[in-house]
């Protein structure tokens, strides 16, 4: 996923990196000593998802890996500088436990909506 912004390189990447302004459905996100775990779920039952923070380079770029019993993977947010704004890049490979691999064409479509919501919002002037 790529997306333009008006906003400097160094603005971007600090709201990219807010973790707990990510807001998803159903998910409340925590910050942790090495990284951030979203907790998805109603009540009692749901899932946590662990994220280690693997590397930190500001404001250029940051690799997370998924380290929970639900979902397991990695993601590389990259921000570039473009003339007065930028361009932010997130890479990311997921797999849910359990489910089928026939099933990983629609995983990846709900993946792409999601992180495509949280950029557009993190990413407004």
């Amino acid at each position: 996923m790529r997306r333009r912004s008006q906003l400097a390189a160094p603005a971007a990447f600090a709201r990219v990196t807010d973790w707990e302004r990510h807001r998803v459905p159903l998910t409340t996100i925590t910050a942790t000593s090495d990284g951030f775990t979203a907790r998805t779920g109603v009540g009692p039952v749901g899932f946590d998802d662990p994220m280690e923070i693997t590397h930190w380079d500001p404001p250029r770029r940051v690799h997370l890996v998924k380290r929970g019993r639900v979902i397991r993977g990695s993601a590389t947010i990259t921000v570039e500088p473009e003339g007065s704004g930028s361009v932010v890049t997130w890479d990311e490979e997921a797999s849910v436990i359990g489910v089928p691999g026939f099933l990983d064409p629609v995983v990846r479509r709900l993946l792409g909506l999601m992180v495509s919501s949280v950029l557009r919002r993190l990413l407004r002037d």
